[in-house]
């Protein structure tokens, strides 16, 4: 691990935003509830003390967001558009593919997404020649990435702090990080 020539973040956009909206929230987030991207590069960046890439898959089949798209850009990501028959899981496959393309590199490898469709791939990733890791909320990450061995996993509010206000999340604590005065207010 460490001839790597950077770092790629694939950012499963749709998967993110699902679960904040519908498991956060309890409705769809507004623009300052959802995660700052650039925040995501950045930590990742530091964490791996590596230059970083980021691929933002987008389902574009009805329309292409413009504004979010140049806004994507200007943060540093190459958005990846996408179209496809609407019973297909077009972003799903594209991640899949470009995971499966990155075992041939020597590139680590952060999936931004909860999605255990794409627990085999980075298993496969995950070969100890790599640094791979997932960064989504802990507790909606797919259990299935929890028996991957080498696996680095990441909270996107808590290591990543992707957000500029707390939500509102039930989590598990570690006592080691337990502060009563976040209960006490």
């Amino acid at each position: 691990m460490g001839d790597a020539q950077g770092a790629w973040v694939l950012v499963d956009g749709e998967n993110i935003d699902a679960t904040l909206g519908g498991s956060i929230l309890g409705r769809r987030p507004q623009p300052d509830e959802r995660p700052r991207w650039d925040r995501i590069l950045s930590f990742v960046e530091k964490t791996w003390q590596q230059p970083t890439q980021g691929l933002f898959f987008l389902n574009a089949t009805t329309n292409l967001p413009m504004t979010f798209v140049q806004a994507l850009v200007a943060l540093g990501y190459k958005p990846v558009p996408l179209s496809g028959p609407s019973d297909e899981k077009i972003v799903d496959i594209a991640i899949q593919r470009t995971l499966r393309a990155l075992r041939d590199r020597d590139d680590d490898v952060m999936l931004v997404s909860h999605d255990g469709d794409f627990a085999d791939d980075v298993r496969a990733l995950a070969d100890g020649r790599r640094r791979v890791g997932v960064l989504a909320f802990g507790e909606f990450r797919n259990t299935g990435f929890v028996t991957i061995p080498g696996l680095e996993t990441y909270d996107l509010e808590f290591d990543a702090a992707a957000f500029d206000a707390p939500l509102p999340r039930v989590r598990v604590i570690p006592i080691e990080e337990f502060d009563p005065a976040q209960f006490l207010r």
